[in-house]
């Protein structure tokens, strides 16, 4: 992955701050104030007493939890749909795939309640056809020359797995889930407007239905720097795993 300096940022940042300038400008309306009114709120609401951070750890737990059982879930199957799941596994895939999983909330909180586990279960149910599909891809597409070298050398089906698909589709993987991510917070912000007091999406909800603007789009802000947060976290982490990626780019 390319090496960002802090200078990008700052350039980044101003662009987005013109932007949003020149639009609020131009609209010239409550429902979308100026910079200066949502960062004044994002600073109250981070600060002592605020109520932001707290909204902000639940969302990032639900987040981080849907993202870690979907990897955990998806990979794996991915890997052996990719490498022996057969054309009934595919077609069970991409039967399933196209169903928008949001639909099935009512019953998802009907079954498992109205917590956190109802809205993890959603997330999750949304991200893990992401990861899946992606990575049965990955792993159908790695050269047939590289698994018969090994199978050659006596390797066993665990040591293709290991040593072969899984290193050859990990960064599909890691690409897999920076799409998720901002699938994970859109999914998000559905789950928490309904039936619950806490999360980004309810507070953010909740001040657009008291036409509290500044501190609607701080939350809106705060839900931007989680995803960005976790999308940091996981080009570390790629630097990290598999660093022969970054040198073949």
């Amino acid at each position: 992955m390319p090496k960002y300096r802090w200078y990008h940022y700052a350039i980044s940042l101003a662009i987005l701050a013109l932007l949003w300038e020149g639009l609020a400008i131009w609209l010239d309306i409550a429902a979308f104030p100026r910079l200066g009114a949502a960062l004044s709120a994002f600073i109250k609401g981070v600060g002592p007493g605020g109520e932001l951070v707290e909204h902000f750890l639940i969302s990032a737990y639900r987040v981080a939890a849907s993202t870690l059982i979907s990897l955990a879930v998806g990979v794996p199957l991915g890997l052996y749909l990719g490498r022996a799941g057969g054309p009934i596994g595919s077609v069970l895939l991409y039967l399933t795939y196209p169903v928008p999983k949001v639909v099935f909330l009512p019953v998802i909180m009907v079954v498992l309640g109205i917590g956190d586990t109802s809205k993890i279960f959603l997330i999750t149910l949304v991200i893990f056809f992401q990861i899946l599909v992606t990575v049965k891809d990955a792993a159908a597409n790695v050269p047939r020359g590289l698994i018969r070298s090994v199978q050659s050398l006596g390797g066993s089906e665990w040591q293709i797995y290991r040593h072969v698909i899984l290193p050859a589709a990990l960064p599909a993987i890691f690409t897999a889930l920076r799409l998720s991510t901002g699938t994970a917070v859109a999914v998000l912000f559905f789950a928490e407007t309904y039936a619950t007091r806490v999360g980004l999406g309810s507070f953010v909800w909740d001040t657009w239905s008291m036409h509290a603007y500044g501190k609607m789009f701080a939350g809106v802000m705060a839900m931007a720097l989680m995803g960005f947060g976790f999308y940091v976290l996981l080009d570390v982490a790629e630097r990290l795993l598999c660093p022969w990626a970054e040198k073949q780019r």
